[in-house]
């Protein structure tokens, strides 16, 4: 089993990276904001799983280890393969995939693309008091993932106060696509529109 890698990255692209360790290339696949925030010889420390399969032996990376632990529990929910486990931790954090759990929330499930709300429901019903160990995300406005919280400072440089940013984002995240919410242009493009032609000024009182 390989549980970790450390070393230099060769090369990346979307939704992989491939790290040199001791010459040998390692293709990893990563969740798309991973892959951003890595560069071509960058040394880089993932935590790993290999998923063997009869035609294929594939590694996936994680940043964190709570990460890792969730992408196994997801894996153990009936119908929820490797790339739909990768794009539920692409779409959400730790902590919101936790908090949905415990609420009994399907719904941030079905908002990823490729889940489908059987599944989205499966993986409520299945991971139940699964994740306790994982600190569920705080609730109202100021619960946005990292993207979100991105944009949230974009707004607030663009004159609206920091309630304002984040009620924004909160309410354009949770209509949004996986890929739109998984993206800071696009994301901050549906929250302009959300806000509408209201001067930025006018926030501030």
């Amino acid at each position: 089993m390989i549980s970790s890698l450390r070393g230099r990255v060769l090369h990346l692209d979307a939704e992989s990276v491939v790290i040199d360790v001791g010459g040998v290339g390692f293709a990893v696949a990563v969740t798309p904001q991973l892959a951003r925030d890595f560069h071509v010889g960058d040394e880089v420390v993932l935590h790993t799983t290999l998923i063997v399969r009869e035609d294929a032996l594939s590694l996936y990376g994680f940043r964190e280890r709570e990460e890792l632990m969730v992408f196994g529990q997801l894996l153990s929910v009936s119908g929820v393969g490797p790339k739909s486990a990768l794009g539920v931790l692409a779409a959400l954090t730790v902590n919101q995939i936790a908090a949905a759990v415990a609420g009994e929330d399907d719904a941030p499930f079905r908002r990823v693309s490729g889940i489908g709300p059987k599944t989205a429901k499966l993986i409520v019903v299945q991971l139940a008091g699964k994740l306790a160990h994982v600190p569920a995300a705080a609730a109202g406005p100021a619960a946005v993932p990292a993207v979100g919280g991105q944009v949230v400072a974009a707004l607030i440089a663009l004159g609206w106060n920091e309630r304002v940013s984040t009620e924004a984002v909160s309410a354009v995240a949770a209509d949004a696509t996986a890929q739109d919410a998984a993206s800071v242009p696009a994301l901050l493009k549906l929250a302009l529109a959300h806000l509408g032609p209201a001067r930025a000024e006018q926030s501030r009182g």
